[in-house]
């Protein structure tokens, strides 16, 4: 059956492939806050589901959420629901025509034809009472099926008589008569859900409607249910086995399920429109509404305690204590181990230790603690394991036996197993006997040892936060309680303790109310005052205590797991948690009687069996006394068959006796002897026999059961379906029929009655799959009143007042205990020979085996798994009576198919005495196949044999259903929330302010709820991730979409109603941000309405982000996904990894857009002021502080931030980029030359500086990195040469080092570093030529003393010697003439320094600085510089000294010096220093003639002669008419005051660049060739495009060879003529954002060519023209000179200058 999918284009993703549409209304009401709520169905579509090619055509039976939504929500998600007047469109309007077609006189003379058809149908059933039914009875009954389809007429079907006709057709023995009242419920049924519910619960409330129902009437009408109810929740719980329910039981659900349904549709209807409503008044419709409220809570709770039952859960979780979850975030990610500092997860149990022994952590060493425990243990001790090892686990415990020489040597009797295992000494924890052992009821004390010994502090709370987290979790703090309400119970811990004082009968209900009324002035107590009571806590622990005592069973059960009794029942007020069973509650009066047995019961196995139940198996005793009479009387049964239904303990027992071993052959006799009488008793058959059928089933299959056993087993399983085929059904479902063939074929078919018990079981095959869908739906639909009533929990934000809603939620949460076993978990099973007697190895009969045939090593088992089935335990059976057959080392293998079994997963070598091998536990990933292969056997044998194969799977639980559907209502609820709150901030972005409280609300609900309903961790996570995904990240990329908040990537559902964007093109959180900065200021005053702004927005901005990203680390073996139901499902994907990450990257986008546009807005207004540079660093900091405010110290927003400042940045031109970088590279300078004032000024200056500094760094990796590169460069250049190196230098290189990428500071540095190397070898180099120089006179000398007394010859020979001598000394004079000039100067000599700079790295022009030390300096200067070149020409000889081609020196004016006058030390320029010394000679000098000197430049001569020629300077300038440029002479000192002693500095100011200038527009120039190159390159390359690196080189070879600049353009860029690849790189940069290069998506190394750009392309030659090669290097290096000994002074009476440095 088919439907049309109306709304398609509105769609809600609520998993990978899944959505969800809304379809159609079902109902309405009034809300909690007074307006209207309408209920809508949305289909769950997966993809490929919403019709092929278009088509709207999906299955009416597709699964459903109903959903109550607001008009608000309706028009924000799927606004086409509303008509033209703005109300819902109803399936009412949709039929109007159809209903209309019926005319009133029509309907009418039909319903009077429905009439007389009921009374002629009654008159005829009655007629044809036992007989075969007539047709005109049947003609009557079509006829009424046929008007029952039609609608109108379902109000004339509401008459009893018509209850009274279906109840005696349905209770008719003819099938076609039964078959025809079907068919005419069907056709009531047709109409509508309310109807349909209605005639079901109608039937099934008829007064003893069992005793009239036989089995097959009451497989009808559950027939009937189970198709009604199969399209309202159509959910699976495939792999999960669901116990079998007997069909009395099903029918009993069944009932409590309609009345529920009933009465919350009466609780909708109660609520609808005040219009339709009757005259009542506000308060009468309030007190029946409460009334319903009560009487649905209680339906509820029964259906709950029924529907536990039913699953075997109260039995099978009975001593599990349910722990209470830790109050911590549901939304922030947990990790998967506490780490140091951080609390545990959830509160450890109660622990026993003993009083006498001393634990493990008290010693030093593991081997010293071991031979205490050898030493002290004695047999019958009690211990308990502190390691894992092999089958036994942490935490268990037993009793010591024995121990011996072996290893391991200590034998211990364990609980965990029921058996002995060997274990070490280290691993066992002496706890004494009994007596030595005590109850720790503080959980951390045994742990705590560990954990204060590896912290040594107290580990806080999970309410601790640092200071800057001050918002991070205010949901999660419990909101304030009044103290007077503490005092009292809440209501829904009221109502829970109402529902067990409802199910008192008659005296003990009286005697419990008698004690309210004692407790409260005896008040007259009636239900609607019961309902409202303020119960105090004293009261309710009275009650607590009396009601244990007048509870059956199995309400005593549902008392224990209650939260009420929990809390306030005598265990947990006493202090001590104890959460007895019901036969330890029991058992305890029977206990002081000891073990022996009372006169009146025999020593027999029954009472051995029954001895431990208390009371309850003394009434068995007396049963099985009354039963062995002599003719037994009903009436002395009859009181021990009802005692046995309150308490079935011992019934359940003697049934569950049946599992045992066959050893217990008269144990066995005896039960089914007992239990053959009893099932001729009908109040028997109440008894819960479909509880433990399981055993019976145990010891059918059971190879070992005697024969006689077996046939006494069979007579009663057969008289026991005979009597009620509900049973035959459960043997049916248990696989009776299989068991039952086996037997047969065991015993040759000499079974009596076993033929006949197989066909009746087999012909309930049909009853079983009825029965199986039932439960299924039964379960189904109360997970969806489940979800229902938390879903209407969200919305009106009443507490859940159901009894055991936390049970049942506590329940689907941790699942069934059922495993997987054998055939359940594998497909098929293969051996490598004799494939006939494979069968063996899963017949569970140990004396049977598989033996295989073949060559040694060759043997295997192959298993086929079922598809996602993890195993947790393959275990091989073997025997060691087997000798040279048992295996000896087996190898497990695993693999996705046969051909492919390459992974090994273990290897056991088997001991002879082994038994039971684990080849495998607890594997993460799912393999197809596993294979076993034996290797070797023992004793070298060569066939082997295997007893058995043992496979355990996991345990499937409810718990991955449940979330599937918890998390799709929770999606689809928050989903759409989420779009109603983004169309109130799309229509009015000051509503964002309310946005903080509305999150807030909506998470502490969902944490309270966590945290009263859920039972762990992983359930509590996976709503809150849920939740968060859902609400929190489609508000944040609404509010952070600068476009319509509906136009969303990820949520195509919320893209339905378009909305224009915001005219300023600005999102609303970055108005609300924008408003925020600038509020800022006057948000100081507390009192201000700006400071409330302030908080709203901070409060809203942590909320947003105090959820951490969090990256799931993969497995090292993933699983792959699985087509069970059964397993967990990752909603992640719908978003990029981790959904948090998604939310903060939104976040960091919208506030890196507003820090872009607020750094935008100031360079725009401010970039020309003399004061940028601070007001900037200001503004930075602001921005800075405004981010650590709203956001935290958290990473990403801080990057956000720089990205934002340098997004600014980027929308400058080059020219104002180039002013803006030129402006911080002075400001920088300033601030380094003013910090070296010293004191409180230049503190001052390196706190500015320090600021700037940070300021600047956002500069690394922009275009506006190399400009500001230029300029620092440039500066720091004249620092170094006119002031000097200093630590500052290096540390603001260290701190800025990324905003240079040709990195020319750094190796300015370097090349000083290297200078004052080089001057260090220099002054070696200097005194060993003065040795030398020594050396030679000395040995002249001795020459000159000794010639006068030697011989004539000698002396003619000493001549020619000497004459030789002589000329050789004149060559070397001649060669070293210019180099000794100052070696014989008899003035103090001045200390010179020279240092050498590096054209690349240092901005030189190096033509018009060029000294010529010949014609500039004094002789005494030339000498020191000539032999500085000789010995760096030298140097460059040496490879080790400096590598490439050799270099040259070429001296230039850059550099300073220190000169004295008079009692004055003047700190000059080099410059400054050749004028001035020039004057020393000369009384006056025209300015003229010294720039024909000099060859300087006029400015550059000028800048020198300036600061000479001011106050402080020594030098006067006059101006003569027939001099050009002026006359200087040294100024008289009776002509001007001026300090005459201490430093004066002369050193011309520093000159700074303006970008505008000349040189500025070079750098733009050179920026715009190098762009045009690009684009030429890349063009050529087309679509394909270039390498990177390839680009840079093609780019770097062109600019080099040409065609490239046009002649003259190498003067004209000036220093702008040089490229390398960091220039090339910004370029790059720079075009690809603006578009015009594009990267690949598969390669992001590839660049290509995007669209057009407009370029002016200069004309472009080659800037060498003519050249063949590169230029030679040049070195270029200044002068440092500095003086030794006295000032020197001319021989006249002026003053003069020396030179000092």
């Amino acid at each position: 059956m088919v439907g049309e999918l109306r709304y398609r284009e509105f769609r809600v993703p609520l998993g990978p492939g899944l959505h969800a549409y809304p379809d159609e209304l079902i109902r309405q009401r009034v809300g909690h806050d007074g307006h209207p709520e309408y209920q809508i169905r949305w289909l769950i579509l997966r993809r490929g589901d919403e019709g092929e090619g278009g088509s709207s055509q999906v299955d009416c039976k597709a699964e459903h959420i109903l959903l109550w939504m607001s008009n608000d929500e309706i028009y924000a998600n799927c606004h086409k629901m509303l008509g033209e007047d703005g109300q819902v469109i109803g399936p009412s309007q949709e039929i109007t025509g159809e209903a209309g077609a019926l005319d009133k006189s029509v309907l009418g003379e039909m319903e009077t034809d429905v009439k007389s058809l009921i009374q002629r149908a009654l008159r005829q059933l009655e007629e044809c009472v036992g007989t075969i039914p007539p047709a005109p009875l049947l003609h009557t009954v079509h006829v009424l099926s046929a008007y029952a389809s039609i609608e109108p007429l379902t109000g004339v079907f509401k008459d009893p008589r018509v209850l009274d006709l279906l109840m005696h057709m349905l209770s008719s023995p003819d099938y076609q008569i039964r078959w025809s009242a079907g068919r005419m419920i069907q056709a009531l049924a047709s109409h509508d859900a309310g109807t349909r519910t209605q005639i079901l619960l109608s039937l099934s409330q008829q007064e003893a409607i069992e005793k009239h129902l036989d089995f097959d009437s009451r497989c009808a009408l559950l027939a009937l249910f189970a198709q009604a109810t199969l399209s309202e929740h159509p959910m699976s719980f495939e792999g999960i086995q669901l116990p079998q329910v007997p069909g009395r039981l099903l029918f009993s659900l069944v009932k409590r399920y309609l009345h529920v349904t009933s009465l919350l549709d009466q609780l909708n209807d109660s609520a609808a429109e005040p219009g339709a409503q009757n005259n009542s008044g506000p308060e009468e419709l309030s007190g029946e509404r409460d009334r319903l409220e009560l009487e649905f809570s209680m339906a509820m709770g029964t259906l709950i305690s029924e529907l536990v039952q039913a699953m075997r859960w109260d039995w099978a979780l009975s001593r599990q204590r349910p722990l209470a979850r830790s109050s911590c975030s549901i939304f922030q990610p947990q990790l998967a181990e506490a780490g140091p500092g951080l609390p545990p997860t959830r509160a450890q149990p109660s622990i026993r230790r003993s009083r006498r022994f001393r634990p493990r952590s008290e010693f030093a060493s593991g081997n010293t603690y071991a031979l205490y425990v050898r030493e002290t243990l004695q047999a019958g001790m009690r211990v308990r394991m502190l390691d894992d090892y092999e089958e036994v686990s942490a935490g268990d415990e037993g009793e010591f036996r024995q121990s011996n020489n072996g290893m391991p040597p200590v034998q211990v009797l364990w609980e965990s197993t029921g058996r002995t295992y060997w274990v070490h000494w280290h691993m066992l924890e002496i706890l004494g006997f009994e007596e030595d052992i005590e109850d720790v009821v503080e959980a951390n004390e045994y742990q705590g040892a560990v954990v204060s010994g590896a912290l040594g502090v107290a580990l806080p709370s999970w309410r601790w936060k640092p200071m800057t987290e001050l918002y991070a979790v205010p949901y999660v703090l419990p909101e304030d309680e009044d103290a007077e309400e503490s005092e009292h119970l809440t209501q829904a811990e009221w109502w829970e303790l109402l529902f067990f004082i409802k199910k008192l009968d008659g005296p003990d209900h009286q005697e419990v109310l008698q004690i309210l009324q004692e407790n409260l002035d005896g008040e007259i107590l009636d239900d609607e005052i019961l309902a409202e009571l303020a119960v105090p806590m004293e009261l309710a622990q009275d009650l607590l205590l009396a009601l244990p005592q007048r509870l059956d069973d199995s309400a005593l059960r549902d008392l224990l797991n209650c939260r009420v009794y929990r809390k306030y029942g005598p265990e947990a007020l006493a202090g001590h948690p104890a959460y007895p069973t019901l036969l330890e509650a029991q058992a305890q009066p029977q206990e002081s009687a000891g073990k022996e047995p009372p006169a009146q019961y025999p020593d027999t196995p029954l009472w051995r069996l029954l001895v431990d139940c208390g009371p309850p198996g003394r009434t068995f005793l007396d049963l099985e006394r009354a039963l062995s009479s002599e003719g037994p009387q009903e009436t002395e049964i009859k009181p021990f068959l009802l005692q046995l239904q309150r308490q079935p303990q011992p019934f359940l027992i003697l049934m569950q006796s049946l599992a045992t071993p066959a050893a217990n052959k008269p144990l066995h006799l005896t039960v089914l002897r007992i239990l053959m009488q009893l099932v001729d008793f009908p109040e028997a058959l109440l008894l819960p026999w479909h509880e433990a059928m399981d055993a019976c089933m145990a010891c059918l299959r059971s190879p070992d059961t005697d024969r006689e056993v077996l046939q006494e087993l069979i007579f009663f399983l057969h008289r026991l379906a005979s009597v009620s085929r509900d049973y035959a059904v459960v043997l049916n479902q248990l696989g009776a029929r299989d068991a039952i063939s086996k037997a047969l074929e065991k015993h040759l078919g000499k079974l009596e009655l076993a033929q006949e018990l197989r066909d009746m079981v087999f012909k309930c095959e049909k009853h079983a799959h009825l029965y199986r869908k039932l439960t299924t739906n039964i379960l189904g639909g109360c997970i969806q009143m489940v979800l229902g009533q938390i879903e209407d929990h969200r919305r009106t934000h009443r507490p859940i007042n159901i009894p055991f809603f936390d049970v049942f939620l506590r329940y689907l949460c941790q699942g069934s205990s059922m495993e997987v076993k054998e055939d359940k978990c594998w497909e098929k099973v293969e051996v490598s020979s004799n494939p006939h007697r494979a069968s063996k190895l899963t017949d569970r009969n140990p004396k049977t085996y598989w033996e295989s045939s073949g060559s040694a090593g060759s043997h295997y088992i192959t298993l086929h798994m079922h598809q996602g089935i993890l195993i947790r335990q393959l275990t091989l059976l073997v025997a060691g009576e087997d000798s040279s057959y048992m295996p000896a080392r087996v190898v497990v293998f695993g693999g996705d198919s046969t051909n492919s079994l390459n992974t090994e997963l273990n290897s056991v070598n088997v001991m002879p005495s082994a038994s039971r091998v684990i080849l495998l536990e607890n594997l993460t990933r799912f393999w197809p196949i596993i294979q076993i292969r034996i290797k070797r056997c023992q004793q070298g044998g060569i066939d082997t044999r295997i007893r058995g194969l043992e496979v355990l799977g996991p345990k499937p639980t409810f718990w991955p259903v449940f979330r599937e559907q918890l998390c799709r209502h929770t999606r689809l609820f928050y989903m759409v929330r989420a779009q109603a709150w983004s169309q109130d901030i799309a229509e009015d972005r000051r509503s964002l302010l309310h946005l903080s409280s509305r999150l807030n609300g909506a998470l502490r609900q969902e944490q309270n709820f966590a945290d009263r309903f859920l039972p762990d961790d992983e359930a509590a996570q996976a709503l809150g991730k849920t939740c968060w995904e859902a609400l929190v990240s489609p508000l944040v990329q609404n509010i952070t979409s600068p476009a319509s908040p509906t136009a969303l990537e990820t949520c195509p559902a919320l893209a339905c109603s378009s909305q224009p964007p915001d005219e300023d093109g600005i999102s609303p959180l970055g108005w609300l941000l924008d408003q925020y900065l600038e509020c800022r200021e006057a948000a100081h005053n507390p009192q201000s309405r700006a400071a409330a702004f302030s908080s709203r927005v901070r409060r809203l901005t942590h909320l947003l982000v105090h959820v951490e990203p969090c990256e799931a680390p993969l497995p090292a073996a993933a699983a792959p996904r699985t087509k069970s139901r059964n397993r967990s499902h990752d909603w992640s994907s719908l978003a990029t990894r981790g959904l948090p990450s998604s939310i903060v990257r939104n976040l960091t986008r919208c506030w890196q857009a507003v820090v872009e546009e607020q750094v935008n807005n100031f360079l725009t207004s401010h970039w020309r002021d003399d004061d940028f540079v601070p007001r900037y660093c200001e503004h930075f900091h602001n921005l800075q502080k405004s981010s650590s405010e709203l956001f935290g110290p958290r990473a990403a927003f801080l990057l956000a931030l720089q990205n934002g400042c340098a997004g600014g940045l980027l929308k400058l031109p080059f020219l104002k980029a180039a002013h803006v970088s030129e402006q911080f590279a002075r400001h920088i300078d300033q601030r380094i030359q003013g910090s070296r004032i010293g004191g409180a000024r230049g503190m001052e200056m390196l706190a500015q500086l320090q600021r700037c500094l940070e300021t600047v760094l956002i500069f690394s990796g922009l275009e506006i990195a190399t400009t500001f590169e230029h300029y620092y460069q440039h500066y720091m250049a004249d620092r170094l040469l006119g002031v000097g190196s200093s630590w500052l230098e290096g540390a603001v290189l260290e701190q800025i080092g990324p905003c240079f990428p040709n990195r020319l500071p750094q190796q300015m540095l370097q090349s000083l570093s290297t200078s004052e190397e080089l001057q260090r070898q220099f002054h070696v180099y200097q005194l060993q030529r003065l040795d030398q120089e020594l050396l030679k006179l000395e040995d002249t000398e001795k020459k000159i003393q000794g010639g006068h007394e030697t011989s004539d010859k000698e002396h003619k020979g000493e001549k020619a010697e000497e004459a030789e001598g002589a000329v050789v000394t004149n060559v070397v004079e001649e060669e070293e003439e210019e180099e000794n000039e100052d070696l014989y100067y008899e003035g103090a000599m001045p200390e010179v320094s020279v240092l050498v700079l590096s054209p690349r790295c240092w901005p030189i022009a190096s033509i018009c600085h060029t000294l010529n030390p010949r014609t500039c300096l004094p002789s005494y200067l030339r000498g020191t510089l000539n032999r500085y070149s000789n010995f760096y020409s030298k140097s460059q000889s040496y490879p080790a000294l400096e590598q490439g081609p050799k270099r040259r020196l070429q001296w230039t004016w850059l550099g300073r010096a220190e000169l004295q006058f008079g009692d004055q030390t003047l700190h000059v320029s080099t410059v400054q220093m050749w004028l001035l010394l020039y004057l020393n000679d000369l009384q006056a000098v025209s300015v003229e003639s010294l720039l024909a000197l000099s060859g300087l430049s006029p400015d550059m001569l000028n800048q020198a002669i300036t600061p000479l020629t001011s106050l402080r300077g020594p030098l006067d300038l006059r101006e003569e008419n027939d001099v050009p440029g002026g006359v200087l002479k040294i100024r008289d000192a009776s002509e001007e005051p001026r300090p005459r002693r201490g430093n004066v500095w002369l050193i011309p100011p520093q000159v700074y660049l303006k970008a505008e200038d000349e040189e500025g527009r070079n750098l733009e120039k050179r920026r715009n060739l190098l762009n045009c190159l690009i684009v030429r390159i890349l063009k050529a390359h087309g679509d394909k495009g270039l390498h990177i690196d390839q680009l840079v080189c093609r780019v770097l070879d062109a600019w080099q060879k040409g065609p490239c600049p046009p002649r003259g353009l190498v003067s004209s860029l000036g220093r702008g003529s040089a490229c390398n690849s960091t220039d090339v790189l910004s370029c790059i940069l720079h075009l690809l954002g603006k578009g015009t290069v594009r990267r690949h998506d598969d390669q992001p190394q590839m660049l290509s060519y995007a669209v057009p750009m407009t370029v002016m392309e200069p004309h472009t030659e080659s800037l060498n023209p003519g050249s063949s090669g590169p230029n030679p290097p040049l070195t270029f290096h200044t002068l440092q000179i500095r003086s030794r000994g006295v000032p020197y002074a001319s021989c006249t009476g002026t003053q003069s200058f020396s030179t000092f440095r």
